[in-house]
């Protein structure tokens, strides 16, 4: 489609207050934003002419006592219309259409003067809006200490949610209660389905999130209400929560929303209301399949420091590279091979070096070794949350990782609740140190200090134990992948995730952005470190390259427990981390998922399902496929008998030919899953 950027649709009007609510609809008409501007801000919001979110007040409380938003005069306001459609260098989808209709409200406090802009953009299944604080608005340096900004969800929905300010960042299993029964401070995304009577299960689906955080702190959202919730902005350790400077804005604060599950899932209201890329050329950015020295950690094979059982060795790591070269494989990953790692490494982050290794890893000639094979070293960089040590390091970090041929870097970033220091800045003195939380404004420039310096040497980024995405991936392309939640490691020593985390976790986590969960292990059995058995079967794990997206997807097993399954394993192999075109075929949160997609490479699609706890069959249309074109569909499906808990690498693989008219009605097991890949002939 063709960019039209319409003209504005109304001029500017001026009058001392608003007597009647300015609306603005999405494109087809089916949400409207309403926004009240009689002396107090709020907005509401209604879908299909039914109340979602009832009036809610909007503004920001700012350190010297004004409260912006309150007692407003002198507002204006401008329209207009936008659609485009844009490629993606890799995603999801290729292309994005970015469909909107806008108008901002230009405003002023009455007592001083002092202005704000509110934004509003409505899409099909989404809207945003953000403030902004213009230079000559009459602030100056300023300071925010809150958000008045409210979510008055009409009805009760039944909820999907994670506390926030808790010890582990994101880390942890959802929870799911009607929202009148959540806790009482609680990340984004959070899942909303209001049901037919305005609560249960059933449409509309609602997420709220924000997108574009840069330079502010991250929002978590506070009950006030049986059904009503309040932006909350993580503090920095003085009590502020954003430090700015007019020019400035805020997030946009956003919610998607859907007739079914699904539609949550294929919604890039996120991606449009992030700016365009601002990298340029990205074709050093590469997608793919990786491997490494990892799961062995976890399992307590191998130790992270220097030692006898030291895992990021010579020996160790050119044996990962061969297997990598002969399955075809463009990663490598090794952690444990940098200066740091010994002792306590949770409380290293001061001393771990970047660019040096351990005397029995040969980093130049490992890289050379894996660049003759026809593959690459990942980087690895854990800084145990200090950010000063890893500022002061990166530049050279990155620029030797370039020079090695090394093209992407996992960063890591453990450490708990308020605890990443601070040692400059406002509140700390010459030889002090602050303490501030993983998602404060001073983590979030962090985090855009090293995407905006990798950038700078070609490097990409997998950022594990992050602050949460916000769409960022679209201005800043090498920004590929987060882990930002609780992933497959919590499978190898804790309690485990439990068979319904994943079709959870498509539906909450994985709408802020691609996850790097690192699935397939096929050593799924319990063992004395390990006490239960990986909550899915080998096809269920199979079944995680398609339903959770990454563009870097790790096979994270170790390479011995892939050889008895190679057959099983060719899955992994085959199957893309760059896609045409997805679909969601059939969802129930926390119960199932089924999600299509298309290669964009090729004319192949892949699919993958996973159920939970319970066995069921998945029925599903192939209308997805090209019409008129025959497929040779390969399963990789559980076989009679298994289950999660008993009996999860029972799996049989069949092949068959099937068009666009056909269903493919397949049973699944207890934890189990379904992996296919339609090849086009």
């Amino acid at each position: 489609m063709p960019f039209r950027l319409l003209a504005a649709l109304a001029a500017l009007v001026a009058m001392p207050a608003l007597a009647q609510p300015l609306t603005v609809a999405s494109p087809d008409g089916r949400t409207v934003v309403s926004v009240f501007a009689t002396d107090d801000l709020a907005y509401a919001v209604t879908y299909d002419g039914e109340p979602l979110v009832d009036r809610s007040r909007l503004g920001v409380v700012l350190s010297d006592g004004d409260t912006l938003g309150v007692g407003i005069v002198g507002l204006d306001s401008e329209r207009q219309s936008r659609d485009e459609t844009w490629e993606q260098p890799w995603g999801e989808v290729r292309e994005i259409r970015d469909h909107h209709n806008e108008f901002r409200v230009r405003m002023e406090q009455a007592a001083n003067g002092r202005r704000m802009d509110l934004v509003v953009r409505v899409f099909d299944g989404g809207i945003g809006f953000r403030y902004e604080w213009p230079e000559d608005g009459g602030l100056g340096a300023f300071e925010i200490m809150e958000e008045l900004t409210e979510f008055r969800m009409s009805g009760n929905p039944e909820t999907w949610f994670i506390r926030s300010q808790e010890e582990n960042r994101y880390e942890y299993l959802y929870e799911q209660f009607p929202l009148s029964r959540t806790a009482n401070l609680l990340h984004t995304p959070l899942t909303m389905a209001f049901g037919d009577e305005r609560g249960g299960e059933g449409g509309p689906y609602v997420a709220v999130h924000e997108a574009a955080l840069v330079d502010y702190a991250a929002m978590s959202l506070q009950k006030i209400g049986r059904a009503a919730l309040q932006a909350h902005l993580t503090p920095w350790s003085t009590g502020v929560a954003v430090y700015a400077e007019a020019p400035h804005r805020s997030p946009w604060r956003m919610l998607l929303i859907g007739d079914e599950a699904g539609d949550l899932v294929t919604n890039y209201t996120m991606l449009n209301l992030n700016e365009p890329n601002a990298l340029g050329d990205v074709s050093w950015v590469e997608p793919g399949t990786y491997i490494g020295i990892w799961w062995a950690l976890h399992l307590d094979e191998w130790t992270w420091g220097s030692g006898p059982r030291h895992g990021a060795t010579t020996e160790n790591t050119r044996r990962y590279i061969d297997f990598a070269a002969e399955h075809g494989f463009g990663g490598v990953l090794v952690e444990g091979w940098n200066l740091g790692w010994d002792g306590d490494w949770t409380a290293n982050g001061d001393v771990f070096s970047f660019t040096e290794p351990y005397p029995d890893y040969d980093l130049e000639g490992l890289a050379a070794y894996a660049r003759e094979r026809g593959t690459r070293l990942i980087g690895h960089h854990e800084t145990s949350g200090s950010a000063p040590n890893y500022e002061a390091q990166m530049d050279d970090a990155y620029a030797l990782m370039n020079r090695l041929g090394v093209r992407a870097i996992k960063s890591g970033y453990v450490d708990w609740s308020m605890n990443f220091p601070r040692r400059s800045g406002p509140g700390v003195a010459p030889g002090e140190t602050a303490y501030e939380w993983n998602y404060g404004q001073y983590m979030v420039r962090h985090y855009q200090s090293t995407v905006e310096a990798a950038a700078r040497h070609q490097i990409s980024l997998n950022i594990h134990e992050s602050v949460k995405d916000t769409g960022l991936r679209r201005t800043y392309p090498n920004l590929m992948t987060r882990e930002a939640a609780r992933g497959q490691e919590y499978n190898a020593w804790s309690e485990g995730n439990g068979p319904d985390h994943i079709p959870t976790l498509v539906f909450t986590r994985m709408l802020a952005s691609p996850m790097d969960f690192t699935p397939g292990i096929f050593d799924l059995d319990g063992t004395e470190r390990r006490r239960i058995n990986v909550p899915t079967t080998l096809a269920g794990q199979l079944a995680l390259y398609v339903v959770l997206y990454s563009p870097l997807q790790m096979a994270a097993d170790l390479p011995e427990n892939y050889e008895p399954h190679l057959d099983a394993f060719q899955f992994i192999k085959d199957v893309p981390t760059d896609w045409e075109d997805t679909r969601v075929l059939e969802a129930r949160i926390g119960d199932y998922v089924t999600i299509a997609r298309q290669d964009r490479q090729s004319d192949d699609w892949y699919l993958g399902a996973k159920t939970d706890a319970s066995a069921r069959t998945m029925d599903v249309a192939l209308d997805f496929l090209a019409p008129g074109r025959t497929y040779t569909a390969t399963l990789y499906r559980d076989a009679d008998g298994a289950d999660w808990q008993g009996n999860a690498t029972a799996y049989t693989i069949e092949t068959r030919e099937v068009t666009a008219a056909d269903r493919l009605t397949v049973p699944l097991a207890p934890g189990g899953g379904l992996a296919v890949r339609f090849a086009a002939d």
